[in-house]
């Protein structure tokens, strides 16, 4: 004989679920798109679990975007390198489009024409520290320090580049609010992104192309790297796509002067 479950039960474990999805909603850091050097790296990084739900269930009124610009920030970390880089700068200036790459002081060490041919091109320069530490969330601030002034210093014998000195994003993306404080202490914005797609893994052109378009916000920051061939490859479509549904590239820089931060942290979808 089939056992019938008491509609009670079956309740009482939706409930029961609801409620753990929402603690581990709750629970969950935070991470937004950017942390500028006057925010308080905590309260942004790790409010309360009654500011969490404050903000999730707060209403909010309509924001109507409809007449704010469709802004769009390439972002390339690592590098430079002396097969992908060139081919990738060849591809923005096909495109007309100025992006912000990310670049490692040592590597600017080894490639100071690549540097100098990135700056050349209109593209604006931040700082992804000296060594590119796969630790760097571990870091004390004295360390964070020293990864941010050796590369700002590497960087600015080639380029003269305000943004190596106040514009920094941490190897991995991966942070405390230790090693951010440090780094807003030196002076910097730490800038993360809106969409990741991937390129990082062996990811194909196409499936990459897909993701970005898929989601697509304004504003967005988008996380690339400068080494890989496939981002290379798919970045005609994806520009040529943004253009058509009304989107301007423009750098990080840019993107900081024209558009609000918490539009930044909490974008508008749109379609492309």
């Amino acid at each position: 004989m089939a056992r019938v479950v008491p509609l009670a039960l079956l309740a009482a474990v939706a409930v029961a679920g609801g409620a753990y999805k929402a603690f581990v909603h709750f629970s969950q850091p935070v991470t937004p798109a950017l942390v500028t050097r006057t925010d308080d790296a905590h309260e942004l990084l790790s409010p309360s679990i009654a500011a969490r739900i404050d903000r999730f269930f707060r209403d909010r009124p309509p924001v109507d975007r409809s007449e704010s610009p469709r802004l769009v920030a390439l972002t390339f970390d690592d590098g430079p390198y002396p097969v992908e880089t060139p081919l990738l700068l060849d591809v923005l200036a096909d495109e007309h489009v100025r992006a912000t790459f990310f670049l490692i002081g040592d590597d600017a060490l080894q490639y100071p024409a690549l540097t100098r041919r990135i700056a050349a091109g209109g593209h604006e320069i931040g700082n992804h520290t000296l060594t590119h530490p796969a630790d760097f969330e571990a870091l004390d601030g004295e360390q964070v320090v020293h990864e941010l002034d050796g590369a700002a210093a590497a960087l600015g014998r080639f380029v003269n580049d305000p943004a190596i000195r106040t514009m920094m994003r941490p190897p991995h993306g991966r942070f405390t609010e230790a090693t951010a404080e440090a780094a807003q202490r030196d002076g910097y914005d730490i800038i993360l992104w809106n969409d990741d797609p991937g390129d990082w893994r062996a990811v194909p052109p196409e499936t990459l192309a897909e993701h970005i378009e898929r989601y697509a916000t304004a504003p967005d920051i988008i996380l690339l790297h400068s080494g890989r061939l496939a981002t290379v490859e798919m970045l005609p479509q994806v520009i040529r796509r943004f253009k058509a549904a009304g989107f301007q590239f423009v750098t990080v820089g840019e993107l900081l002067r024209r558009v609000p931060v918490v539009e930044i942290d909490h974008p508008a979808k749109h379609p492309v």
